[in-house]
């Protein structure tokens, strides 16, 4: 489960850094207003309309695919795989911590190096 949690973060990674990308390479609208008379972007390499889609259309990829990834890490951080992993401090019963508590106070208050006997 671990190799997936990897993999998913590794995931998110690519689609962060590519849609930082995307919005820094596409141009704002009122831009827009330059290539309506003839501003030369029809000589672009996607035509004069083109590049708008098609980075709007990658931009929405690469979002849907980090919000899905990011989904998942959070279902990868609340679903432990085996019962072996380290148990969480909540996990443990009252009881268990009471105790491991009035030890720490006795340790800590020098009661432990009295002897009984």
């Amino acid at each position: 489960m671990q190799v997936f949690a990897n993999l998913v973060q590794v995931l998110q990674i690519i689609s962060a850094m590519s849609m930082i990308g995307l919005v820094l390479v596409q141009h704002g609208k009122g831009a827009d207003m330059g290539a309506s008379f003839g501003g030369g972007a029809s000589g672009s390499l996607f035509g004069a309309t083109g590049s708008a889609n098609f980075l709007s259309r990658s931009t929405a990829v690469a979002a849907t695919v980090f919000f899905l990834s990011t989904l998942g890490l959070a279902y990868v951080g609340n679903h432990r795989a085996s019962p072996t992993d380290q148990p969480s401090v909540f996990d443990q019963p009252a009881a268990k911590a009471s105790a491991a508590a009035s030890a720490a106070a006795k340790s800590a208050s020098g009661a432990a190096l009295i002897p009984t006997k």
